[in-house]
Order: C-alpha cells, then structure tokens, then sequence
C-alpha cells in the first residue's frame, strides 16, 4: 500500500508527464505535504541548471508553481471540489545562486483554504497571492537562494 506522500508523488510525476511535460522534465518531488505546508525538491542535474552550474531561473520558477498549485489542487480533491486553477502573475527576487537541490516551501495552507471556501460559496472566481521560498539545505540551510510570489487563481467549477 502506497502512503499519501508516496501516492501524490505519483499523481504529480503522471500530472507532469501528461500535461505539462517541463514539469516532469525537471522532476520534483513531493517531500512534505499537510495541511499547512508543501515541501517540493527539484535536483541540480544537467537538465535543470545552468551555465553556471546553478539551477536555471526557468526550473526555479516550475518549482514555485509546483509548489504553490500542487497544495491547492490537492486540498480541492480532498474537499470533493472541482476548481480551474491558474496563476495570475509572478514575482521572484534571486538572492543567491542555488548550488545544489532545490527545496521548495509554501505555507501558505490556510489562506488557500480560506480560497477555496470563498470560490466554492460565491462561484467567483478569487485571486490571492501565495508565497513561496526557495532554499538549499545542503549547502546553505534554511537562507533563501529565491522568494517567489504568485497570485494564485481559483475557480469553483459548478
């Protein structure tokens, strides 16, 4: 029998390889996931840094939507909603170069579940942003290598 984690890497890993083919490309992996946090890995290979052997901006802001979205599409599936999912705008600031595996984290559990709450009783749709940081444990410990914030969209589907 599968565990909760080790079931929603496999959904992540099937979401990447059907539908958006740069996620599974990059290859996160789901290391925390509860009510209140999301902890997503994205290992420095060939494939995911660059030229100068640090991740490439492009995987770090894959890594941030994976972080950010995967939460709330995992809490409507658990509620039994259907909502449209989409991220309105991005903000990153790189701070330092991430040398290593990536580990992204987002918090932000109850204001997405406040989201859903409000799109499941109005059929509006409502956007709020989330934030999420990007750190190196292995190299720097918990000092963020990017902050990313991005205005996540959500839609009940009635």
């Amino acid at each position: 029998m599968l565990s909760p984690l080790q079931k929603a890497n496999f959904y992540l890993n099937a979401f990447g390889f059907m539908k958006v083919p740069l996620i599974w490309l990059c290859r996160p992996k789901l290391l925390e996931l509860n009510e209140e946090k999301v902890v997503v890995n994205i290992p420095l290979r060939r494939r995911t840094k660059n030229h100068l052997n640090s991740m490439y901006f492009g995987v770090l802001a894959v890594g941030a939507d994976v972080a950010g979205g995967f939460m709330a599409m995992s809490k409507a599936q658990k509620r039994g909603n259907k909502v449209s999912l989409a991220f309105k705008e991005v903000e990153g600031k790189f701070l330092k170069r991430p040398e290593a595996d990536v580990q992204f984290v987002c918090s932000d559990g109850r204001l997405i579940d406040e989201m859903l709450d409000e799109t499941c009783r109005t059929g509006e749709r409502v956007n709020r942003p989330v934030k999420i940081t990007a750190i190196c444990p292995s190299l720097h410990g918990d000092e963020p290598m990017a902050e990313f914030s991005l205005v996540l969209s959500l839609k009940a589907k009635l």
